[in-house]
């Protein structure tokens, strides 16, 4: 297979990566968490990533064999002397957007998983403190009688 050939197969797997990190988005917007669908997204997502990673690791090995640098130059010229740098400089493009778009997830993901602990951490604490003891006595007072009452 040509580099222009593996370029645009990589950036196919790209655009397929960003659809995923789209939809995972959108699961996340959403008012209700549906976590059945958010655990599908990861499981295609990871699926995708590792898939990905495979890919490059096989390109990154066949341009070591061609005696490219492995760098970012390497790769550079690389695509060069194949003729499609420009092909090359559109995923590198596609591929910071979709890196970019996963952050942007894992911060909506912290944000929900740090309002969800508080409001548990709210919950159990309301729990822990009922109006009235195991002795019957109200916890509000302290066990005193309120004079004004």
């Amino acid at each position: 297979m040509s580099l222009p050939q593996f370029i645009q197969q990589h950036r196919q797997r790209v655009e397929q990566l960003t659809l995923l990190l789209h939809e995972e988005r959108e699961a996340l917007s959403a008012a209700a968490v549906d976590g059945k669908r958010l655990t599908d997204i990861a499981a295609r997502k990871q699926n995708s990533l590792s898939a990905l990673n495979d890919f490059e690791q096989q390109r990154r090995n066949t341009l070591r064999q061609l005696d490219y640098e492995d760098s970012r130059e390497g790769d550079e010229y690389a695509a060069r002397d194949a003729g499609c740098l420009e092909l090359w400089r559109e995923l590198i493009s596609l591929v910071n957007k979709a890196q970019q778009l996963n952050q942007a997830n894992g911060s909506m993901i912290g944000i929900r998983s740090e309002s969800n602990q508080r409001l548990l951490n709210a919950l159990q604490e309301a729990a822990g403190k009922g109006l009235y003891g195991p002795d019957g006595r109200s916890r509000t007072h302290n066990g005193k009688i309120n004079s004004r009452a």
